[in-house]
């Protein structure tokens, strides 16, 4: 009996070697389109599927391997008798190797100029139903669905046959390849045509597995395309600790501006400033808690050159991330064997879901992506603002949006002098982000404060006033509103209400 493999294939890379390795064992090729044409072109012979089922393609190509002969010859149960007495007399041939990868829907889609009807075009039909048949009748039929598979697969052929642990493997793959084309164009196809998303469905593919989790006894991998938004070039291994806090520094920075920098450490600014240059930068935001600072995480916004990596090599870092680093500064930074050095490829600014595992399934939301609208704020005490404390305010309303609550934020001269993160009273925040700063040295004498929710009480609002705050900016909205209003007008500083919440848990 013939022994068949079918080849139909969008990524030809590796093709022509899988084909003629195939040939070597005896198999003759079937061939669809394009696939075909490239074969031929190679000096292979092949058999083009219109020949092999007496139906020619129609449509364009839109039809073309739906065919009993096609199906019947990768479903047929090789084991069963009334399975071969039914091939034998619809002349239906097992088709024991199937080689197929789908239509580019994924890669033309991220194009945002691609219109609908190119879109729609790319979405495959008897691609994903070649997959998922062949993965089905596993017992007999050995799926490929990408070129990294053809190398190991090819090897095992040719020591003998191909173990039926193999075939479950590349079944499992090949629903998961089919799983994931799906995903993606349902996920496209609600948004374009602005559907509520009936399920919440996450497909990445396996990037890397990483040393551990949050802790040692925690297993950890990243799955997605990370590594189109980081590039991670010097240094140990980069932990699943360090991921979070680099993207916590990068979306800071991103939202700071030009010139910016934040040291992170535990999802929490442990300094932030924006300066004159980077260097200016970097060193207003060290001096906010140089201690906290040691073993952190550090973002900028544009390159890194000498000056400033000398300075950085002061202290030790686990992350130093850029947009780009200079042949200068990377001398000096990589002379840290163990510290990680990772070049940012594009921002992580814009709208998109975040989500948590809960017991059942998750909880989704859309990103606290809303910008302040200076024209919305509603100054709301006798005094206002200078211009200077203004700019400090809204300086300090970013840093505590992406502080953890309750955030309580001081701050100078675009520089972070204190951060109170993480408490369960909002008093007791203000009340940190005093000590951290007298630690430091740091003055709060005509500082200005941000908290990332309303004043429950008037309290907190005192305690910030005691420590040497004039301005305060806050969401505003709580039923005690008038009560701290009336303790900033009797203490003769201003307050602004922003009518937005940044709770971040």
């Amino acid at each position: 009996m013939k022994k068949l493999a079918l080849i139909s294939v969008s990524d030809k890379r590796g093709i022509v070697d899988l084909a003629r390795e195939l040939i070597k064992s005896d198999y003759e090729i079937i061939a669809t389109g394009n696939t075909a044409k490239l074969l031929k072109s190679e000096n292979i012979n092949v058999i083009e599927v219109s020949e092999f089922t007496g139906f020619p393609e129609v449509f364009e190509g839109r039809v073309k391997t739906l065919h009993p002969k096609v199906f019947g010859g990768i479903l047929m149960r090789r084991n069963i008798e009334e399975d071969r007495i039914s091939a034998t007399k619809n002349n239906i041939l097992p088709i024991d190797i199937v080689c197929v990868n789908l239509y580019p829907f994924i890669k033309v889609t991220q194009n945002p100029e691609v219109d609908l009807e190119t879109a729609i075009e790319n979405i495959d039909i008897g691609g994903p139903s070649l997959v998922r048949a062949s993965a089905k009748n596993f017992k007999y039929v050995s799926i490929l669905t990408n070129p990294e598979q053809y190398s190991p697969f090819i090897k095992e052929l040719n020591s003998g046959e191909i173990s039926l642990d193999t075939r479950k493997r590349l079944a499992a793959e090949a629903f998961a390849h089919t799983s994931n084309y799906d995903t993606y164009i349902s996920n496209y196809l609600e948004k374009k045509f602005e559907l509520p998303q009936s399920q919440f469905r996450l497909n990445y593919n396996l990037e890397k597995n990483l040393r551990y989790g949050e802790n040692p006894h925690q297993q950890a991998s990243i799955y997605g395309d990370f590594s189109s938004y980081f590039e991670v070039f010097h240094g140990k291994e980069i932990s699943y600790n360090n991921i979070l806090d680099l993207v916590a520094s990068v979306e800071l920075v991103e939202e700071l501006g030009e010139n910016a920098c934040a040291i992170i450490k535990h999802n929490n600014a442990a300094g932030a400033a924006i300066g004159i240059s980077l260097f200016d930068a970097y060193e207003k935001a060290l001096k906010c808690d140089p201690v906290s600072a040691f073993g952190g995480i550090v973002a900028f916004n544009s390159q890194v050159d000498e000056k400033l990596a000398e300075k950085l090599n002061e202290i030790f870092l686990e992350v130093i991330v850029a947009p780009d680093f200079s042949e200068a500064a990377l001398n000096k930074l990589k002379k840290k064997k163990d510290r990680r050095l990772v070049r940012q490829l594009k921002s992580v600014s814009g709208k998109s879901l975040t989500f948590r595992s809960i017991p059942g399934g998750a909880i989704v939301q859309d990103s606290d992506s809303i910008v302040l609208d200076k024209t919305q704020l509603n100054f709301v005490t006798e005094k206002k603002p200078s211009e200077k404390e203004l700019d400090d305010l809204l300086f300090a309303w970013k840093i505590a949006k992406h502080t953890k609550s309750n955030a309580i934020v001081f701050a100078k001269d675009k520089a972070t002098l204190g951060v109170g993160a993480g408490q369960m009273s909002r008093l007791d925040s203000v009340k940190i982000a005093a000590i951290k700063a007298k630690e430091h040295g740091l003055d709060l004498s005509n500082s200005v404060a941000a908290s990332d929710a309303f004043f429950p009480f008037s309290d907190g609002l005192i305690e910030i006033i005691k420590h040497g705050a004039t301005a305060v900016i806050q969401p505003g909205g709580s039923v005690r509103d008038s009560e701290v209003i009336d303790a900033a007008n009797k203490n003769n500083i201003s307050m602004v209400f922003t009518g937005i919440r940044h709770f971040k848990h």
